[in-house]
């Protein structure tokens, strides 16, 4: 009988910052798993224990290796230190307040040809809960126009959330094209360098079954940015649109990404001013230029409305990622 070839190693990297309630279920669920051989923890200038929570957890296990700084360098930053300290082929990123579902890699590693999969995510409301869904047996190659697409807001959703994806990456692919995380991003890492690999010409694998769960947080990482880190991202948008060779469907949505994008950051500029020199340099940069002031009015009035019917989850309901039905491909073929 033919003896099966191993998995390649692979491995976990986390930035983590004030963690020290979350970091053990991460580590935890990255140790069960495995296909892991190395854990890398970047505890980014954190000023409570989440780096002695890290190593009190992985014990004696020689996998874990945990880099405390002691100047905050962001998520995008720490996790490009993380995956120059490590050596393993294969690298998966997990977000220190979330965790694996077990066998996610055993299902990820079983699909061929690829330089980028990853997998559907549920969203909970406590770390360590796996009272999940398992999703659909859908798997699908996601290009650039569907990846975009999946990022716009629309009437039927809040905003798009395909950057959400944690995927597993190959260092070869990185290291052939020069692709790392911007560390001038602390939102929308994910979805910047996930752009760069497809305008690369990066194979994406997509499986709809469920192995990433993500806790719901109010005071992560994304729900803080601020004001600067919207206009970064919006900077990195311009990039993207720059970049010569791209299909015109896909340009034209990334066009519409940072429309998106720029309403954003003028409505959160406006009600910057407003907070800091009042109502007076609130309108003063919504008028000048004036092409402000339509994005503000929008979005205030957005917002007035998403309170008003915002409705709490059914008891019992849990939200993911992508569809959990039977599957729902992500262009049938695109609007």
């Amino acid at each position: 009988m033919p003896k099966q070839s191993q998995p390649e190693p692979l491995c976990v990297v986390i930035a983590a910052q004030n963690a020290e309630d979350t970091i053990a279920d991460a580590v935890s669920s990255a140790l069960a798993q495995d296909e892991v051989g190395e854990i890398v923890v970047v505890d980014d200038a954190s000023t409570d224990h989440t780096a002695d929570v890290a190593r009190t957890t992985a014990g004696t296990d020689t996998r874990l290796k945990c880099l405390s700084l002691g100047k905050n360098i962001g998520p995008a930053a720490a996790r490009n230190l993380a995956i120059r300290s490590s050596v393993s082929p294969l690298i998966a990123v997990l977000d220190a307040d979330d965790f694996f579902l077990p066998g996610r890699f055993a299902h990820l590693l079983s699909m061929p040809d690829w330089d980028l999969v990853a997998d559907n995510i549920v969203f909970v409301e406590t770390s360590g809960d796996q009272n999940v869904p398992m999703g659909s047996n859908l798997v699908e190659d996601l290009d650039l126009t569907a990846f975009v697409l999946g990022n716009l807001s629309s009437k039927a959703t809040e905003r798009g959330e395909l950057g959400f994806l944690k995927p597993i990456m190959r260092r070869a692919f990185l290291d052939l094209h020069g692709l790392c995380y911007d560390p001038g991003l602390r939102l929308g890492e994910d979805y910047d360098l996930y752009v760069r690999c497809l305008m690369n010409g990066a194979r994406f694998r997509l499986s709809h079954r469920v192995g990433y769960a993500a806790v719901m947080r109010n005071d992560s990482l994304s729900a803080r940015h601020r004001t600067a880190d919207l206009k970064t991202l919006l900077d990195a948008v311009d990039r993207h649109l720059a970049a010569p060779d791209q299909e015109a469907v896909a340009r034209a949505l990334m066009a519409e990404l940072r429309a998106q994008t720029r309403r954003r950051h003028v409505l959160r500029e406006f009600l910057d001013r407003k907070a800091g020199g009042g109502m007076a340099a609130a309108l003063s940069y919504a008028l000048s230029p004036l092409h402000n002031l339509m994005p503000i009015a929008q979005g205030v009035v957005a917002d007035k409305l998403r309170a008003r019917r915002r409705i709490p989850p059914a008891e019992g309901v849990v939200r993911t990622l992508l569809p959990i039905g039977k599957g729902t491909s992500l262009r049938p073929d695109l609007p």
